[in-house]
């Protein structure tokens, strides 16, 4: 059997595996649960505490991690070898028998069947993902509006909120609802496109459907000549802001570092100077907030900066904000 047969072989099945879709992804991923036509788990891979960022669109098979940009695939073989850690055709494999398809068994069998089977296959994952994406963009949409009616409806932040004092940074241009929900904008290209909302007790969420891949919640003025930090998290960024004077934009999470990275890139161009500062997860294996941010730096042509940790900081520290916290709090038991 030649590779070109074996290829589409590879895809044939993985087209015949959306039929079962639902099924596969129950016992592939078992704690997951299905969101509309999404399912959502954890992505036991990069060892998640708890779903939000994983998820395998049920009609098309294409799965993404946003918290991992090398975590994505358009379809169920790519994510079974994904999650196994084998080659796609051993994942194929797999699912042919798993299905009793019979597929790779009938290797000499009339490949011009295999072809119509693979074209009709093709055009029914063509049409899937074009319900896919409309069914995404309307998500996109319907949330974008409710972030504007929110943002409107909202008051100030409290400076005496309780996730700003634990984070001893000021409120900036936050808003906040009733209870005690703050919100933070998350911007694409100036406009607001969602939200997220955080609780007194530092629960956060983004509005249901929202985008976030590519979006950031901004702090302060960019201008020519700048110096512009790009960070993770809102905390981090506000404490940026605040010592250096200079402006932030907030990726929200490791993996959308390297999309804000290329949209600021793209959109200032060469007068700005471009700053990631990245998370240290020392303990973390792999440590994911360094990789993150040395791979945005590098797409974005943008310089990098990590904590510079004192010999005595506990090694769990791994943000801007756990050192501003941390020197705060050793200031005061000296004191």
């Amino acid at each position: 059997m030649t590779d070109l047969d074996t290829v589409n072989l590879i895809r044939l099945v993985a087209l015949r595996a959306l039929e079962a879709a639902p099924h596969l992804l129950k016992e592939w991923l078992p704690e997951g649960r299905a969101n509309g036509r999404e399912w959502v788990a954890r992505n036991d891979v990069r060892g998640d505490r708890q779903p939000g960022s994983f998820g395998v669109s049920i009609d098309s098979g294409r799965w993404n991690d946003f918290a991992d940009d090398r975590a994505h695939g358009g379809d169920l073989v790519s994510l079974l070898a994904y999650l196994h850690g084998c080659r796609q055709v051993e994942a194929a494999q797999k699912i042919d028998h798993r299905l009793n398809l019979g597929l790779f068994a009938s290797r000499g069998a009339d490949m011009q069947h295999l072809e119509q089977q693979k074209h009709a296959a093709e055009s029914a994952r063509l049409a899937a993902n074009r319900r896919d994406q409309e069914r995404l963009q309307q998500k996109h949409r319907d949330a974008a509006n409710q972030a504007a009616k929110l943002w409107q409806m909202a008051k100030a932040a409290d400076r005496q909120h309780a996730y700003l004092l634990a984070k001893q940074v000021p409120p900036f241009s936050l808003r906040q609802l009733s209870q005690g929900r703050l919100l933070i904008p998350l911007c694409s290209d100036g406009r607001l496109v969602n939200l997220q909302i955080i609780n007194g007790h530092g629960t956060k969420r983004f509005l249901r459907g929202g985008r976030v891949q590519g979006c950031y919640s901004p702090l302060g003025r960019i201008s020519d000549g700048c110096r512009l930090y790009i960070c993770e998290g809102w905390a981090t960024g506000a404490t940026l802001h605040a010592h250096t004077g200079s402006p932030v934009v907030c990726a929200m999470n490791a993996g959308n570092l390297k999309p804000v990275a290329i949209a600021m890139r793209e959109r200032y161009g060469q007068t700005i100077e471009l700053v990631i500062a990245g998370d240290d997860d020392q303990e973390t294996p792999g440590n994911p907030g360094r990789a993150a941010a040395n791979r945005a730096a590098n797409a974005a042509d943008a310089l990098v900066v990590f904590p510079e940790w004192p010999a005595s900081a506990p090694v769990e520290l791994s943000d801007f904000n756990d050192l501003h916290l941390w020197r705060n709090g050793r200031r005061e038991t000296q004191s």
